[in-house]
This record gives structure tokens, C-alpha cells and sequence, in this order.
């Protein structure tokens, strides 16, 4: 498709998915949109290759056609676009297949179903077949999908304890929900009738089925007026409007951050695993332009240690690594560990004679991202990538670790 057929098109300036389209009409690509007028143009910017990538380029010289649908908001454009990328599984959206890191959503099913984000790697460790009710994704970008879900809260209330809600027993565990009922959290004190009612509206909401949970409320909006449930009635007319006006300014300001910051950069991110010094092996993920390029993927097995030693096992990692100047090089270094492991990469850097900015990841007592160490304006303009980037490593590192372990 070229850039004079485009021109013919007239693409509004709103929010939706668009969908480029093969000769034979077939779904090449599919992607979401703040503005679909500036987003589709964008893929016809003279540098597209090198703002996106090869494989970009590649499907648009392919596209013969685009078409898109146009949503009342951010937030449902990212679910239409999820949903419509499990359904037709369009080639060239290699971000979003079989990628056991993406998020999930699922909702259980049990007396009163829980809403839970579930990493594909742990739906079938987790869950039974029969345990999850509906389940949606993946989600690919997880931060945009964090926000997404502070919204959808706001919109449905719903529990997301870690035991099922009929089973918390304990004082701490019901302590817990009690606060998050008080906080606005949680639903408040309801039948499980009226618990299962807002449960199906956010599957609804989930399928892309708003207009269907707007009809419903209306009718009962409309039956409690006539019972003089005015009240009640007023609580329902909120709930439409929120439906209606759905304040998603959070992922209009991620959605343009991601995309604008990060088309270039390159991040390569390192990570350590052993056990008790067993088997010491690291790796180096590569995330580019807010995508992961697996094939620039790296593995070390570690040489020189026999016991524990994480900050050696790095240095002699990027020591290798940085050797191989036929690589491109990174304009972003991430180190699992904290300002150990920041100082170890830096001297590597400097005895190579580089100068790349470091960022170490600090990892609370549950392996969770807890803060990061490094240059400030790096930090919050590329927070996302680093911690794709961060993650991506520790899931490598530890395939890797166990694959050596069997031989």
C-alpha cells in the first residue's frame, strides 16, 4: 500500500483498531490507536524500517488495503484489539503469540468469582480447566494493562484475593478485604446475586459488548423509577454515564509516551542464574523499540566461578559480551541486582572503553521489581522497556539454568 492511496482515505482522529489487509483481503496486522488518522500515517514515514522495524516495512509494502472501527475510548480499542488478535492470529503480530510472559486475564469459577492477571507460563500451573470461568488476553504491553485495569475498577468492582473469597477464613485475610471494601477496592457488602450481575458486565466489557451492559442497566433503571426506587435508581444513572464517559487520559498518556520514546532504543538486559553456584549460566535479552528481538537473544555459561558469585558471573558476562563489537551495541545496559551490580557493569563498560548508561533493578523478597537505580530522565522515560527487559531476562536466564541441569 503506498502513501497517495492513503491520502484517499479519510481517517478520523479518534481512537479504534485498524487492521491492515493482504491481497486476498486476508488480516496482515491489527493494532490499536489513541488517533487512528496519526497512527496509520505513521507507517508511512520515509524511516519506517528503522523507527519500527524490518518486519513492519515489510507488511505494509504487502498491505493492499486497511480498514478500522472506530471505539469510544483507549481502554476498549486495547480490548477489541486483544480480542481480535486471539481470533484471527494475523501473521505479522508476532508480539502477541504464544508468549508465555504476556499478561492474562481470568475470571474463576467459584461462589464469588475472583479477576485475576495470570503470566501465560502460569495459567496451566496454576488453574484447572474447570477453575477458570472466562479468560481473555494476552495482554502484551503490561503496563498499559495495569492502567487499563485501575480503570475497569472503577468501573466494576471486583475481588482479586489470592484465595478464593468463601475460603478466607482468617482474621488478617477477611481484615483485608474489609479495607479494600473501605478503600473502594473491593465490592461492598452485597448478595452473591448482585456480585455475579457485575461479574457478567465486566465479561461483557471484556467481549466488547458495552452497548449490551448499557441496554440492561437502563431497563433496570427504568423499573426501579417506576417503583419509586429513586435511589437506587440514581446509583444505576451513574453507573451508565461512567460507561459512557470512560476517563482513560492515563493510557493516552502512556499509549503516546511508549510509542514516541522508545521507537529507537535499544536496552540489553542481564541476568544471573545458579543454584548455590551449580550450573552458573547467564543470558542477554534484547528489547528494541518496546519489542522483544529474541533472535538477538545470548547465552553464557559461566566459566571462571564454581561457587556463588553473582557480581563476577556479570562481569565476565558482559566482558564477553562486549568483545563482540559486531553486535550493535545498547544505548541502555539493565543488571538484575542493585548498585553492586550497577558498579560491576559500569567498570566492564569503562575497561571496554564504552560509555552506556546502567540501570540496576532491585528486587523486593518476592523477586518483584521494588525500585530503580540509575539516571532519572532514562528511569521515567523508558520505565516500560526496562522492566520488559528485566523480566524477558529473568524468564531466559532461568529456562536456560534448567535446561542445563538436565544434561
Amino acid at each position: 500500500m503506498t502513501l497517495k492511496a492513503l491520502t484517499k482515505k479519510k481517517i478520523p482522529d479518534a481512537p479504534g483498531v485498524y487492521f491492515f489487509l493482504g491481497p486476498k483481503k486476508q488480516i496482515l496486522y491489527i493494532g490499536k490507536a489513541t488517533s487512528l488518522k496519526s497512527r496509520i500515517r505513521s507507517y508511512f514515514a520515509v524511516d519506517i524500517e528503522e523507527k519500527r522495524s524490518k518486519l513492519i516495512d515489510t507488511m505494509v509494502q504487502e498491505a493492499m488495503s486497511l480498514e478500522w472501527t472506530v471505539t469510544d475510548s483507549v481502554l476498549e480499542a486495547l480490548i477489541l484489539e486483544t480480542n481480535l488478535i486471539r481470533t484471527h492470529k494475523p501473521r505479522y503480530n508476532t508480539r502477541s503469540k504464544d508468549d508465555k510472559s504476556y499478561n492474562h486475564l481470568i475470571i474463576t469459577n467459584e461462589e464469588f468469582p475472583r479477576v485475576l492477571v495470570v503470566r501465560g507460563k502460569d495459567l496451566t500451573e496454576q488453574f484447572t480447566e474447570n477453575q477458570i470461568k472466562h479468560h481473555f488476553g494476552p495482554f502484551p504491553n503490561g503496563l498499559l494493562f495495569k492502567e487499563a485495569l485501575k480503570i475497569v475498577r472503577k468501573l466494576f468492582k471486583f475481588y482479586d484475593t489470592k484465595k478464593p473469597v468463601e475460603e478466607e477464613k482468617t482474621k488478617l485475610g477477611k481484615g483485608k478485604i474489609d479495607f479494600n471494601r473501605q478503600l473502594g477496592l473491593y465490592p461492598g457488602v452485597q448478595s452473591r446475586a448482585e456480585y455475579l450481575k457485575t461479574i457478567r458486565h465486566l465479561k461483557l466489557f471484556f467481549e466488547g459488548k458495552k452497548l449490551q451492559i448499557i441496554e440492561e442497566l437502563e431497563k433496570e433503571m427504568q423499573k426501579l423509577a417506576r417503583q419509586e426506587a429513586f435511589e437506587e435508581a440514581g446509583q444505576i444513572k451513574k453507573r451508565i454515564f461512567a460507561l459512557t464517559h470512560i476517563q482513560d487520559i492515563a493510557l493516552l498518556k502512556d499509549e503516546s509516551r511508549i510509542y514516541r520514546d522508545e521507537r529507537r532504543l535499544r536496552i540489553e538486559a542481564y541476568d544471573v542464574a545458579h543454584l548455590f553456584g551449580a550450573e552458573m549460566v547467564g543470558v542477554m535479552t534484547v528489547i528494541e523499540g518496546g519489542e522483544a528481538l529474541k533472535s538477538e537473544y545470548r547465552k553464557f555459561k559461566i566459566s571462571n566461578y564454581t561457587s556463588a558469585n553473582d557480581p563476577g558471573a556479570l562481569k565476565e558476562m558482559l566482558t564477553r559480551r562486549l568483545s563482540h563489537s559486531e553486535w550493535p551495541f545498547p544505548q541502555v545496559i539493565v543488571v538484575d541486582g542493585n548498585s553492586v551490580q550497577k558498579k560491576v557493569a559500569e567498570v566492564a563498560l569503562r575497561q571496554a572503553g564504552l560509555v552506556i548508561p546502567v540501570v540496576a533493578v532491585v528486587k523486593n523478597d518476592k523477586h518483584k521489581p521494588e525500585r530503580l537505580i540509575g539516571v532519572k530522565s532514562i528511569l521515567e522515560t523508558h520505565q516500560y522497556s526496562i522492566l520488559l527487559a528485566n523480566a524477558e531476562a529473568h524468564r531466559f536466564s532461568l529456562a536456560y539454568h534448567r535446561s542445563r541441569r538436565k544434561l
